[in-house]
């Protein structure tokens, strides 16, 4: 095996491993730092290799981000009752 054979093979057997579906039900463990460092190695190994997981990382840091700076106050009644119906019928319109 040649040394592109092998990267190619190595490369194949780390990120192989990590399907897209699992790299997203990953994230919260990768975030806290809660993988093991092979699953860890693996998931960057697709991380690298797939655009898809890195925006929907970019997206969910942004995400946490945003969750971070909101108000302590409670939503008034009236407000969440709006949300909850918008997001009820937000596939009807």
């Amino acid at each position: 095996m040649n040394r592109e054979e092998l990267r190619l093979h190595v490369i194949d057997t780390l990120a192989g491993k990590v399907t897209c579906k699992e790299f997203t039900e990953a994230i919260t463990d990768y975030l806290e730092g809660k993988l093991s460092f092979l699953f860890w190695l693996r998931f960057q190994m697709h991380l690298g290799m797939c655009l898809g997981c890195r925006i929907y990382l970019r997206q969910m840091k942004q995400t946490i981000n945003k969750l971070g700076h909101l108000p302590n106050d409670p939503i008034p009644p009236a407000v969440r009752e709006e949300l909850l119906q918008r997001f009820r019928t937000w596939k009807t319109k």
